[in-house]
Formats: C-alpha cells, sequence, structure tokens
C-alpha cells in the first residue's frame, strides 16, 4: 500500500497542514505512555515509513532524525506511570495525542491517528492499523517509539537490574523474574496485573 495515499487523498481535498498521531507503550509494566504528532512537507517523500515495531532499531533512529529534519512540525508527549494508574492506558492515550496535536508549533487542518477517536472538536479520521497505512502516522510512531526508547534506557542505569535498557518495560520473562527478586521501582505502574499482584502478595506478608 502507498503510505501516502491518505494524505495525498486530503491534500487533493484542500487540506494543507496534515498531522498524523499516534502512541507507543500501552503495554509495558513500566515507563510512560508516550505520544507523537507530526504534520509532514507534502513536498519531501520520507522513505521506509512503517509501523515502529515492524523496524529495526537502526532503521528507526535514521528515519526518526529525517522526520525531525522534514517534517513541518512535530512534537512529543510523555503521559507517565502515575497518570495513567489514575486515568487508565485508554484515556492516556487519547489525553496524549489531543495534547501532542495542541503542542505543535504549526495548526493542522486535519488529522489522521492510529485507531483513536479524538471528539467532535477536532477533524480528524481514525485508522485501523494507521501506522501501517498513513505516512504520517507511522512518523509519529516512529518519534515516539525512539523518544520511550531512550528514556528507559536513561532509567536502565537509574534503576538497574530490570533489564529497562533491554525489554524497555515490557512484560518479557526477564522482566517479571527481576520484579521477583527486586520488587518494584518508583516507575512501574501499580495498576497493571504482574505489579498489582506483587504489591498486594508484600502487603499480605506485611501483616
Amino acid at each position: 500500500m502507498n503510505m501516502y495515499e491518505f494524505e495525498n487523498n486530503l491534500y487533493q481535498l484542500g487540506y494543507s497542514k496534515i498531522a498524523g498521531t499516534d502512541e507507543v507503550g500501552r503495554g509495558p509494566l513500566a515507563g510512560p505512555l508516550v505520544c507523537a504528532a507530526v504534520i509532514l512537507d507534502p513536498d519531501v517523500t520520507i522513505y521506509g515509513l512503517n509501523d515502529s515495531k515492524k523496524l529495526s532499531e537502526a532503521k528507526r533512529e535514521k528515519i526518526a532524525v529525517e522526520i525531525k529534519k522534514y517534517a513541518v512540525a512535530y512534537s512529543i508527549v510523555y503521559i507517565y506511570e502515575t497518570e495513567i494508574d489514575q486515568i487508565n492506558v485508554y484515556q492516556a492515550s487519547k489525553k496524549g495525542m489531543i495534547e501532542a496535536l495542541g503542542d505543535l508549533t504549526v495548526e493542522p487542518d486535519f488529522v489522521l491517528s492510529d485507531a483513536m477517536p479524538l471528539g467532535d472538536d477536532i477533524p480528524h479520521e481514525a485508522i485501523i492499523k494507521g501506522d501501517t497505512k498513513s505516512a504520517s502516522i507511522a512518523a509519529a510512531s516512529i518519534i515516539a517509539k525512539v523518544s520511550r526508547d531512550h528514556y528507559m534506557i536513561k532509567m536502565a542505569a537509574k534503576y538497574p537490574g530490570y533489564g529497562f535498557e533491554q525489554h524497555k518495560g515490557y512484560p518479557t520473562q526477564q522482566h517479571i523474574e527481576a520484579l521477583d527478586k527486586l520488587g518494584i521501582c518508583k516507575i512501574h505502574r501499580k495498576s497493571y496485573k504482574p505489579v498489582k499482584d506483587r504489591i498486594l502478595n508484600q502487603m499480605k506478608l506485611e501483616i
């Protein structure tokens, strides 16, 4: 599929500032949800855009540099674990995407989102698996993923032993074993079941 098909159709309808928005990090047990918004330059084609999960780390890093260099505007928003626990990850995703759009230095006239309805105030289309179908959404996915990965590598140095630099907070066997050995740390999402279960078990032991 032509990754620019949605954008080209909107350009033909008269829209000129089309933003794509996406989030990364719904599944991890630790760390923030990261949302991004990107308005691509219609005169610059960025090759290799796709769902960030389908690209190698090296490819993501390379394309992220190009996105930031050539985009008309981009923004990145972090929703931290405390807020995720308070409002749930779906609402955090919606909030983060809307905030990322609001942080753009250029106001979009249309938005393409990755499967997220954004309300009646924003002219938009929510596209299922949009990061595999829309260049703008894929671009947002990539810079969000690269930003989140960099953050989790920093957290690995701050909270050693969990392996955050490897699994980035996702519930791998290594992460679960580290939870059992070390307990939870400040950046764990306390509403997520594997973390919540260990908090409850610890409380039982202390009674």
